[in-house]
């Protein structure tokens, strides 16, 4: 039977007894048969998502020159600001304004024989407009990833495994990565892509939406399902870190968003959960039950998987933002294009 809408989950059953199990189950045929559902209860305070929607707003009310001082191209860790028709999806511009956080960690010194990747590592880029953004932000990256962690270690006992089982990949550095983003109205655009049809490549993807819809799932092939606003709620979904570690069990699905209407303006908010960059993604022992109904990873042949996660997120990062990369990843286009011609 083909959805019509999202399945809702409600995390605060996996902390009760009487209702884990079931929890669980709900978790593990969401995951599997959709990638995606509404998660309610789930634990992060209500006036911090307040406090972050109303950073963003005045984030992107500020001067575009303002914006400007934290543009991207000013950061070789992928971090910063974005304007509208900056980042490209399937070839095609995407119709939103962004601003991306990850972890607040130092630049790593590299060597020769370092992998570019460790590059990616790297403090982010802050308004001095807007003092209040940066803790605001941090503290929900905070909060964001234990919720995250919790999750992750409700699927790994939906799977039948360790409760810890993934632990080991994002370990003490996971790879946490905020987007605000702000859709202009389609008037200012002439284009109904918000965001182009693609897949999250990390764990877990957390959308914090506002009133406004324009998030659509693809739950079967040319079906799309709108997974319209409801508050209180993020919306999840898996990453292809997941499918690629449990065979295909986990089922990571494409979205996109459409532009709002004319004389409207959509806001969210995302929050990713990766791996550790230097991690291996390996594949997972499921127990046979499950493991027969694993249907394997569907590999983009535009953007094939790699277990490498540091190589993998690089490589998304690389097509996403090609001035980025013209800027401070020259050696590794240069390699690559020196690749195709052998």
């Amino acid at each position: 039977m083909t959805a019509t809408t999202l399945p809702i989950l409600d995390l605060a059953r996996y902390t009760q007894r009487a209702e884990r199990d079931t929890f669980l189950a709900e978790l593990r045929h969401a995951a599997r048969d959709i990638g995606f559902f509404y998660l309610i209860n789930h634990g992060v305070d209500d006036a911090l998502q307040q406090a972050v929607q109303h950073e963003a707003r005045q984030f992107f009310a500020l001067s575009d020159a303002q914006k400007q001082q934290v543009a991207m191209i000013h950061s070789p860790h992928f971090r910063g600001y974005n304007r509208a028709a900056s980042e490209i999806t399937r070839g095609q511009p995407d119709w939103r304004e962004q601003f991306d956080i990850g972890a607040e960690r130092p630049a790593l010194l590299l060597s020769e024989d370092d992998p570019r990747w460790r590059r990616l590592q790297g403090p982010n880029l802050w308004p001095a407009a807007q003092p209040t953004l940066k803790p605001a932000l941090l503290n929900w990256q905070r909060a964001m990833t234990n919720m995250a962690i919790t999750l992750l270690r409700a699927f790994a006992e939906a799977l039948q495994l360790p409760a810890n089982a993934f632990d080991a990949l994002y370990g003490s550095k996971p790879n946490e990565h905020i987007k605000l983003i702000r859709y202009p109205g389609q008037q200012k655009t002439q284009s109904t892509q918000g965001v182009g049809a693609h897949k999250d490549s990390g764990f877990l993807s957390f959308l914090l939406q506002d009133e406004q819809k324009g998030l659509q799932v693809e739950v079967e092939p040319g079906r799309w399902v709108d997974a319209l606003p409801l508050a209180g709620s993020f919306v999840v979904n898996i990453g292809e870190l997941l499918e690629l570690a449990t065979n295909g069990y986990l089922r990571a699905t494409v979205h996109r968003v459409v532009s709002p209407p004319a004389s409207q303006q959509r806001l969210s908010i995302a929050f990713f959960l990766g791996a550790q960059l230097d991690a291996v993604v390996p594949l997972y022992t499921l127990p046979a039950e499950l493991a027969q109904e694993a249907r394997g990873p569907e590999s983009d042949p535009q953007n094939p998987l790699l277990r490498d996660v540091g190589w993998n997120y690089l490589k998304g990062r690389l097509r996403s933002h090609p001035d980025v990369a013209e800027r401070y990843y020259r050696d590794v286009l240069r390699e690559r294009t020196e690749q195709l011609i052998v």
